[in-house]
């Protein structure tokens, strides 16, 4: 019996896989929930997996530092936590995420409100909070963030318009061609990580390009002319090794 009922839960799984692989379920939005709460975050989870979303879970507030934030569409973010509070992670992520912050807050005094809201949320939950509060205003949020989204993302000072394909530095747009383009948005989006020449320029020109890697080079000697216009030069050299943006 207990191995029966074991086939039969694999078997749902199985069967729900094959249903999102085919796009009979629809993924509605990717959610990010950050609570030092274990049960919370289990609680939340199953409210907002009633909608079709697909909910990631964080418990510890410094761990979302390190997330890739265009993954996520809307991030449901607890305030008191021990290790870093809520308004602190808002304040280091808000440049980074283009997507709607909500505050999940047992502190309801006006001042703190409005902090929140200072800082970069979009709205706070109460707690404790009921279940059709939670999808109530997820759901609206997710809404007017599709009606509103701006695709912008701003890296180590320099602020990526992803639908348009331009740069600005300071609210000051960055004359770049496309090319030069392409090769900041790449290495912006993978802050931190060394790639060579080589993979630079597969990863822009793709494996049909007319040229070789060594042009990535004067690519990069003409985007730091004109960053240093503006005080900054984000694209480091590994020597040996190839460029990162730092």
């Amino acid at each position: 019996m207990v191995f029966f009922l074991r086939r039969t839960k694999y078997n749902r799984l199985i069967y729900w896989v094959a249903r999102v692989l085919e796009n009979e379920v629809m993924v509605l939005a990717r959610i990010l929930v950050v609570d030092d709460d274990a049960a919370m975050l289990q609680l939340i989870k199953r409210v907002l997996e009633k909608d079709q979303h697909l909910v990631f879970l964080e418990s510890k507030a410094k761990g979302v530092l390190e997330k890739d934030f265009t993954k996520f569409d809307l991030i449901l973010l607890d305030v008191m936590m021990p290790d870093m509070d809520g308004f602190e992670v808002c304040s280091e992520i808000r440049s980074n995420v283009d997507c709607p912050i909500i505050f999940l807050t047992a502190k309801t005094q006006e001042a703190d409100i409005v902090r929140g809201l200072g800082l970069g949320g979009d709205d706070y939950i109460t707690k404790p909070f009921g279940t059709t509060e939670l999808r109530a205003r997820v759901n609206a949020h997710l809404r007017r963030d599709k009606r509103e989204k701006k695709f912008s993302v701003c890296i180590s000072g320099v602020t990526f318009q992803l639908k348009a394909k331009e740069v600005a530095v300071n609210s000051e747009k960055l004359q770049l061609t496309k090319s030069e383009y392409e090769i900041c948005e790449y290495l912006a989006l993978h802050k931190g990580q060394v790639f060579s020449r080589e993979q630079i320029y597969e990863a822009v020109f793709g494996l049909d390009g007319e040229s070789d890697e060594s042009v990535i080079a004067t690519h990069v000697k003409n985007i730091r002319s004109k960053m240093t216009m503006f005080g900054i030069s984000p694209i480091e050299t590994v020597w040996g090794v190839g460029y990162k943006w730092g």
